[in-house]
């Protein structure tokens, strides 16, 4: 900014904060006494008298023109008025009634809270007002981007969460399944009673020629599993943290846990197998068929540990979790339509894909 433009900035600014000021005195001369106060009357005071004039000024002078059918936009510096020209020059969506980054605070808003906590919050940090209704709109429309590793994938690990449907009044709860897989313990993608599309997402990423493949006993998770990769490119590997859970959920001689324990950290499960085999209690009998069962997928869980290679299925665990935190919310029911938008929702905030920096990058 030249000196000349700084100096008529600085006497616009005086005569107009004066302005204000006499305008919110007028309203809550009370108000005026905080600096809480304070900031909160002059936040409204340019969300309504200044700041959707620049705005104006700055859409027409960058788009080049008036023409077109007006429309109006809840933004987070007021409310503007587009024309339909001008929005297809600044690339807002047709029919949105909030400009591109208001979305995106909403979008950020409700990804990790309910909707009407979202509105709440929204006009608390914005001072713009974005119903719960509006809100939840939003989300079943929303064109999620997703998630793309730039890098080859080498780890994934996948697990089931559920998800609580709404019923009739007066009728149980009814949960269901969704499937979630995270790719290099950081990527999360989520779906919906839909495997093949999730198998086909996955198939999209440039895998490695060996891919780690870890998860839990599962059948199911194995199953999907063998639908990605075929046999030689997997190398699968059952969850560490399971496994022992599954072998001192047989009880008995702590030494002879601790034995197996040290037997199966070291892949040899052969002798883990004959530590259990002459115990004729059912959960050692079902052990034994379980470590039968997944023998293949047993490595030498202490030379990948001193490798710093992963043994667990932490990764895929841990995103459930954050993605229960806003699935599972206290009271939440939802309606089976809409469960496959808020998973793409809440996997878009997690992967950080809701950031205006990420978007504005993407887009350029």
């Amino acid at each position: 900014m030249t000196p000349e433009d700084q100096q008529k900035l600085e006497e616009y600014s005086q005569g107009i904060a004066a302005i204000l000021y006499r305008n919110a005195e007028a309203k809550n001369v009370e108000q005026l006494k905080t600096l809480e106060g304070i900031e909160l009357a002059v936040r409204e005071q340019l969300l309504e008298n200044v700041s959707p004039k620049i705005g104006n000024f700055f859409v027409e002078t960058s788009s080049g023109t008036k023409a077109g059918k007006e429309r109006h936009l809840k933004s987070c510096i007021g409310d503007l008025t587009i024309t339909s020209n001008q929005a297809k020059q600044l690339q807002v969506r047709a029919r949105t009634r909030l400009s591109p980054h208001m979305e995106k605070c909403c979008l950020l808003t409700s990804g990790n809270e309910s909707y009407e906590r979202a509105m709440k919050n929204v006009k608390e940090l914005t001072g713009i007002l974005v119903s719960h209704s509006t809100q939840q709109r939003l989300v079943q429309r929303y064109n999620f981007p997703q998630v793309a590793l730039a890098e080859t994938v080498e780890e994934m690990s996948l697990d089931g969460g559920k998800v609580r449907l709404r019923t009739v009044k007066g009728e149980k709860s009814e949960w269901k399944d969704y499937k979630s897989v995270t790719l290099q313990g950081k990527a999360v993608i989520a779906y919906f009673q839909e495997n093949s599309a999730l198998i086909e997402r996955i198939q999209q990423q440039e895998l490695a020629e060996i891919v780690s493949c870890l998860g839990d006993g599962h059948d199911g998770i194995w199953n999907l599993f063998s639908q990605i990769a075929p046999r030689e490119q997997r190398f699968e590997i059952l969850d560490w943290y399971h496994l022992v859970e599954h072998l001192h959920g047989v009880g008995g001689s702590i030494r002879r846990l601790k034995n197996a324990e040290q037997f199966l950290w070291d892949g040899d499960v052969d002798s883990a197998i004959a530590l259990c085999e002459g115990c004729k209690f059912k959960r050692a009998v079902n052990f034994v068929s379980y470590l039968r069962k997944h023998c293949l997928r047993i490595p030498e869980y202490s030379y990948f540990h001193r490798l710093g290679l992963t043994i667990g299925s932490g990764a895929v665990e841990s995103s459930i979790k954050q993605i229960g935190r806003r699935i599972k919310i206290s009271g939440a029911q939802w309606n089976q339509k809409n469960v496959a938008q808020v998973l793409k929702h809440r996997c878009a905030y997690l992967n950080g894909l809701l950031d205006s920096e990420y978007l504005y990058s993407s887009q350029n």
